[in-house]
């Protein structure tokens, strides 16, 4: 058989595969592909909208990461045959309704107030001509260095070039009918102001939220009273008017012929109001996937102005975007804590992942995320130890520098370095960052009790006659100390020759006593990698109560 007809005997397989594939990326685009037999179409279009009102967050990427999954998989499904599009939307006409908590000098923004994010000063510096540009920016620079395959649009520049003015001619057509949908979903005091169209203030330049006098359709124009009391006339084409963001939702998938797209359960009410509207405009709803919220370490729902959530440049500080984007994968429809400790489990998450890929059988494959993540092509990586190994060595080591956590590597898997294995070195670099910022500010060592002496005591003990490099051995003492103290027993496992195994306490206790952490890798792995000489020293100082007294 020749290479090209294996390419083509395994696409095939996929192909057939993809077409049960129980992943949430192939359920969305089977709907797809079944919106294409109701409403055929040379060229797909997914559509991703962001708010530039502040910093974008790791949400914002989410949004981008899983939608590009989605296009994959209907890749995959269509076998390539039907060209697609990724375009990412910045609502960035929007008027700046408050001043996020996260900018330097937050006075200097308040005389810009209700102006266009890309008409409010930028108060970061850097040569951007405007906050939302400099937050559009912000966006664009991590897609791209992701490498994301997508196409930017900004609100300003489609209003502005008359890209939409076709939807907005047909807005003021279908204008009664727009405000039979949005009337009934606001409160009497509202629907007495409410309008769909925000004209822009000739006068002050602000997005007026304002009652409107007359709609021409005719003539394409909206009358209303400006912010000096003269009525002004304004038509509303040309950047003069934007939507209020429910119509504009509508109208922009309508004007687009979008898809597919994907949004926050907080939009999950708001969703028949854009379809109805997207209808009135002549267009077809796309084919929608609501996602749950993120939220920070306290349970609250994640703010770009509040700025109380992880920033893409923070993650990736500590770890890489693959870790990030398996973070994304995995159960989008269940609300997830978004902070800086969920990193060390992502990133070994993904290597986990990553090391089960080639032994798999193509049915699984399709279901493992690195295949979602790398859009079929995972690469080839082997890991001698954990990132969450690592994150102790440096703990225990007080390592601020990667050449001391190197050393550690080394012991516990020789023939390993830097040049050898990068992604490990590059593991290194984040574990030593992730030590000093994060964890080594908020450990926590307490003296131990009596029966914790005693047992670290045992510890000492059964390390000293072993061999470093023997793991099992290793683990097997650790274990077998645990046993022995009946604080430690647990009679609902089965030990050695039928007696009791061991309690997790037992592990809390030693983290928090030597490495003043609540949770860690397998111990018996962490002594191997660090050295039985340092683990008895460091259970030396735990005995005379250094540690605890900040000795460390």
């Amino acid at each position: 058989m020749t290479a090209t007809a294996q390419v083509e005997d395994v696409a095939a397989e996929l192909h057939e595969l993809a077409e049960n594939a129980g992943a949430w990326p192939f359920e969305e685009a089977r709907k797809i592909v079944e919106r294409l037999k109701r409403k055929p179409k040379s060229e797909v279009l997914f559509e991703t909208g962001y708010g530039p009102s502040g910093l974008p967050h790791i949400g914002t990427f989410g949004e981008v990461a899983r939608t590009t999954m989605v296009r994959h998989a209907f890749r995959v499904l269509t076998e390539d045959k039907i060209p697609t599009r990724l375009l990412c939307f910045s609502d960035d006409m929007d008027g700046m309704r408050k001043i996020p908590e996260n900018v330097p000098d937050p006075v200097a923004l308040r005389p810009y107030l209700q102006m266009p994010l890309t008409a409010v000063p930028n108060p970061f510096g850097g040569g951007f001509a405007s906050f939302g540009d400099h937050n559009n920016a912000m966006l664009r620079r991590f897609l791209d260095t992701f490498g994301f395959d997508y196409e930017f649009a900004s609100a300003t520049d489609y209003y502005k070039s008359g890209k939409l003015d076709a939807v907005l001619l047909k807005a003021a057509e279908k204008y009664d009918a727009i405000m039979e949908v949005m009337l009934p979903t606001l409160g009497e005091e509202r629907q007495a102001t409410y309008s769909p169209f925000l004209p822009i203030s000739p006068t002050s330049g602000r997005v007026l939220y304002v009652p409107l006098k007359e709609v021409n359709a005719k003539a394409g124009t909206i009358t209303f009273t400006d912010e000096d009391g003269v009525d002004k006339t304004v038509p509303v084409t040309g950047g003069q008017v934007k939507l209020q963001w429910k119509p504009d939702f509508g109208a922009r998938w309508a004007a687009l012929d979008v898809d597919f797209e994907m949004f926050g359960k907080d939009h999950q009410t708001n969703a028949p109001i854009y379809d109805a509207i997207c209808e009135i405009l002549g267009g077809t709803a796309p084919e929608h996937y609501v996602y749950e919220l993120f939220l920070d370490e306290n349970g609250q729902k994640i703010s770009k102005s509040k700025g109380n959530g992880l920033t893409i440049d923070e993650w990736l500080t500590y770890a890489s975007p693959e870790s990030l984007a398996l973070y994304m994968f995995q159960s989008p429809r269940s609300a997830k804590k978004l902070h800086f400790d969920v990193i060390p489990k992502a990133v070994d998450e993904y290597f986990n992942f990553l090391a089960r890929y080639p032994v798999q059988d193509w049915k699984n494959r399709l279901g493992n995320p690195v295949w979602h993540i790398h859009s079929g092509n995972p690469p080839v990586e082997e890991l001698p130890l954990t990132f969450g190994l690592m994150l102790k060595l440096a703990s225990a080591s007080n390592a601020e520098d990667k050449s001391v956590l190197w050393r550690f590597i080394q012991r516990y898997a020789p023939g390993t370095s830097p040049a050898t294995h990068p992604t490990v070195d590059k593991l290194a670099d984040y574990a030593v960052r992730y030590f000093v910022d994060r964890v080594k500010p908020r450990r926590t060592f307490r003296l131990p009790d009596e029966v914790e002496a005693k047992a670290l005591a045992a510890l000492d003990a059964a390390l000293a006659p072993l061999d470093g490099s023997d793991r099992d051995a290793i683990q097997n003492a650790v274990l077998d100390v645990g046993r022995a103290e009946p604080r430690y027993q647990d009679m609902k496992r089965k030990g050695p020759e039928g007696g009791p195994g061991v309690s997790f306490l037992w592990f809390s206790a030693l983290y928090e006593l030597l490495l003043g952490e609540k949770e860690g890798p397998r111990f018996g792995s962490f002594v191997a990698a660090y050295g039985i000489p340092e683990t008895r020293a460091l259970i030396a100082r735990a005995l005379a109560g250094e540690l605890a007294a900040g000795a460390a």
